[in-house]
């Protein structure tokens, strides 16, 4: 828990500190990949909720996710189609739903 929150800040810190900016033609790509992270993000706090968090599985997901997602809305621009929405909507629907489990077990509303 401390080596995470020591992440955190580490990276908040960097971030301020050194910022980095991105063209206007990858923001498009940069966004939908940070929403596929954002998920593996609460997606791992839910299995670590459950007793089930596997590193590996957690790492792999964070970087494919965001790496489809990118490439998915690259092809999308490519054919002229706009798939960048299908990943938006699959990943925040993914995030509301594991949001909304994450509450009830805080909560203590309903058992796992």
């Amino acid at each position: 828990m401390l080596i995470g929150f020591a992440g955190i800040v580490l990276g908040l810190l960097i971030g301020f500190f050194f910022p980095i900016y991105f063209p206007d033609s990858l923001s498009l790509y940069m966004g939908v990949a940070l929403i596929a992270c954002v998920d593996s993000i609460i997606g791992g706090l839910l299995a670590k909720m459950r007793g089930t968090y596997s590193e590996s599985v957690f790492i792999s997901g964070f970087f494919i996710n965001a790496l489809l997602a990118a490439l998915l809305t690259y092809f999308g621009k490519r054919i002229n189609l706009q798939l960048e929405l299908a990943a938006m909507v699959v990943f925040t629907t993914r995030i509301y739903q594991n949001l909304a489990i994450l509450r009830r077990n805080l909560l203590n509303l309903e058992p796992d």
